[in-house]
């Protein structure tokens, strides 16, 4: 009777700590057959046999069983010359906007190049005497998450430099579907290169063939784009990651949540940056009228978040149960309606949320009291464009 309830408890606690970290990593689990580009290397090694490569990578470039791409390689006698670190660096502890350091990488002794701040682009000489140069990031398919921008710059290098591009391809959280302004050429930056919307429903892999075919690079150059397509991958389906992709997504709710929630990252409102729920809620202390509080203070992700020390109100959306499949503004309509401060607008005076979204069109919508069924409604002759675009590089089916 004893061993009976030792077992039903143990039982009991694997299945509670299942349910617990399937929530905090992933929409559901792998499916069967299911490889990344990067499980995949009995296709890409011939490809790299007695070549000189660069790796533009960071903490979740993992083959299934977790080991690094980097260290796979070495020990698979590929000589890389260089790797190249996005945004948060090539461990992926660095805040959002904070400066990249170049270095070495302890474990190998490569040394790294930082891809942010004043050097996004690689330069000729970062790329002499690489030949091929390899590219796997877990992105999460939303155009203000930079991840395509890096691409975008190291696409354009590599058609400058004579240097082939290799895309090892990861599953898009959001694809499927596509949402959402689309970015005006005005507004081009580094957290929205191309007239896309913010939702555009492609994997990174489709995104950089996008690119390349629509002649998006400088000049309109091409480069040699080598994409090597997952195994098994189906766009509304959702798969597992290995880590999350930046300190402040650190579970599917985070990722799911973020295309709706980022647009306050250009407004007077937190979006829980210096919490345990980074985009999972949001508030000021401005907004003291809804219900939530909170108050951000330096942690791992950032050391120094918006509205430090300031009790804030607002929502907690972490409990949240829908699995969205559009942009939902009604957050943000809230919080705008709700804001109370004479001293401050509630965007920033920088208009980073026009930037964010693409336009000044948006803020003008939320300014004029415009619903969320009129504004999604004035998306719609733009994202039908876009989709015919987008529909000459899907890979893989629905």
């Amino acid at each position: 009777m004893n061993l009976n309830f030792k077992i039903k408890t143990l039982v009991l606690i694997c299945l509670i700590f299942l349910g617990v970290f399937s929530r905090y990593y992933s929409q559901t689990s792998d499916k069967d057959g299911f490889r990344t580009g990067a499980d995949q290397p009995e296709i890409y090694l011939p490809l790299l046999k007695n070549k000189t490569i660069g790796i533009v990578t960071n903490q979740t470039g993992l083959l299934k069983d977790k080991t690094h791409l980097v260290d796979f390689l070495v020990k698979n006698n590929v000589k890389i010359k260089t790797i190249f670190a996005p945004e948060h660096g090539f461990r992926g502890d660095a805040d959002a906007g904070e400066k990249v350091k170049n270095g070495v990488d302890v474990k190998t002794g490569i040394p790294i190049v930082s891809l942010y701040g004043n050097n996004k682009k690689p330069k000729p000489e970062q790329l002499k005497g690489i030949d091929i140069v390899v590219f796997d990031i877990q992105d999460v398919g939303v155009r203000f998450y930079t991840y395509i921008s890096t691409l975008t710059y190291l696409m354009e290098a590599g058609a400058e430099n004579n240097v082939e591009i290799m895309v090892l391809d990861r599953p898009n959280p959001h694809d499927g579907y596509i949402d959402g302004p689309v970015l005006k050429k005005k507004w081009t930056s580094f957290v929205g290169m191309h007239e896309v919307p913010v939702v555009y429903g492609l994997t990174i892999g489709e995104y950089g063939k996008m690119v390349n075919g629509e002649k998006w690079l400088k000049n309109n150059v091409q480069a040699k784009y080598t994409l090597i397509e997952m195994k098994d991958y189906h766009k509304k389906k959702r798969y597992a990651f290995l880590d999350k992709p930046s300190p402040n997504l650190p579970n599917d709710k985070s990722i799911n949540l973020y295309p709706s929630l980022c647009f306050f990252e250009g407004t007077q409102v937190s979006v829980g940056r210096g919490t345990d729920l980074p985009f999972q809620i949001y508030g000021s202390p401005w907004t003291t009228s809804l219900p939530y509080q909170f108050t951000p203070k330096p942690n791992f992700g950032a050391k120094d978040p918006f509205l430090n020390g300031k009790l804030c109100y607002g929502e907690n959306l972490s409990e949240y149960s829908q699995d969205l499949r559009e942009l939902n503004l009604e957050w943000l309509l809230r919080a705008h309606k709700n804001y109370q401060n004479p001293q401050q607008d509630f965007f920033l005076k920088n208009l980073f949320f026009d930037t964010l979204a693409g336009s000044d069109e948006l803020r003008k919508q939320i300014v004029g009291g415009r619903s969320e069924k009129e504004i999604k409604s004035s998306w719609k002759p733009d994202l039908d464009k876009f989709e015919k675009i987008r529909k000459k590089y899907i890979v893989y089916q629905d």
